[in-house]
């Protein structure tokens, strides 16, 4: 058994922390909580309640306002690779930088992917259809300014907090809105955002943009209509236990087996902050 210092695996481990937390998507826009103890968690969630009128001498009336929690279960998973030995006295770079890089960006991924995957199982009711564009055109279309105000008026009607909203879409639909006159003429606003060819905050939303990724990304349920999502920070939650490396020595494979162990999953807190918008990428 090959003897591994412990100091070595620390810092392995520190590296794919700062590699995920540095390429993952979608860090910071939900609420979460980490270091859970056991295999699930649970999100308060109270209900709003209204205020009643006083009654001289009377007693107060409770609002009763109604608490509920949302449960989330953990789930397990590994992102592990092999270093052979005798690759690494043949390369000229750092394998373990790069290793970490490898291993840290697929973490960073599937926590991305947990947080997808709870905003597609929500199953809010609140859609804007393919037809809503910025014309009179009742044909389908891709992300447009008129689909991003629709996604902010049903957030507004169901009263949800103007701040800490994340519009979530895809690479294709970023060129559908650039295309947008109104999302990138300074008649309409300062933010030029064709000239950066970048789109970072419209109507409120703070815009994060995803490409294809094999861990399965935005859903194409139907033909070329990729689903994106506008929701509150407070809508959406993840719940982590778990993150560690380990370094083993394989002596069969003569290589040292990095395994990068992660306990989490997201689940979506309040169905009536998360806003689904179809987009047609065709």
């Amino acid at each position: 058994m090959a003897n591994i210092s412990p100091a070595f695996v620390t810092t392995f481990d520190v590296m794919v922390k700062q590699a995920f937390q540095g390429m993952q998507s979608l860090a910071g826009t939900c609420r979460e909580r980490m270091n859970v103890e056991g295999t699930t968690h649970k999100f308060p969630k109270i209900a709003q309640g209204a205020a009643s009128q006083r009654i001289p001498q009377t007693d107060v009336t409770p609002i009763n306002a109604a608490y509920s929690t949302v449960s989330v279960t953990l789930e397990d998973w590994n992102a592990a690779e092999y270093s052979d030995v005798f690759n690494q006295a043949k390369v000229n770079f750092d394998d373990v930088r790069e290793l970490s890089q490898v291993v840290g960006n697929a973490i960073g991924r599937r926590i991305d992917q947990m947080k997808i995957d709870a905003l597609e199982a929500a199953s809010s009711s609140l859609t804007v259809a393919d037809t809503i564009v910025t014309t009179g055109s009742a044909t389908a279309s891709n992300l447009n300014v008129g689909k991003v105000i629709e996604a902010a008026r049903l957030l507004d009607a169901n009263n949800v907090p103007a701040e800490d909203r994340i519009f979530l879409a895809h690479a294709n639909s970023k060129a559908g809105l650039l295309g947008d006159e109104r999302a990138v003429s300074a008649d309409y606003h300062a933010a030029r955002a064709l000239a950066s060819g970048q789109v970072d905050t419209f109507m409120g939303f703070k815009f994060v943009f995803i490409g294809d990724r094999d861990e399965g990304g935005l859903a194409v349920p139907g033909a070329s209509k990729r689903r994106n999502f506008a929701f509150h920070k407070s809508a959406l939650g993840y719940a982590q236990g778990l993150l560690k490396t380990e370094i083993n020595y394989v002596p069969e494979k003569t290589s040292f087996l990095v395994n990068s162990c992660l306990a989490a999953n997201a689940v979506a807190i309040d169905a009536t902050g998360i806003v689904e918008i179809t987009c047609d990428e065709s």
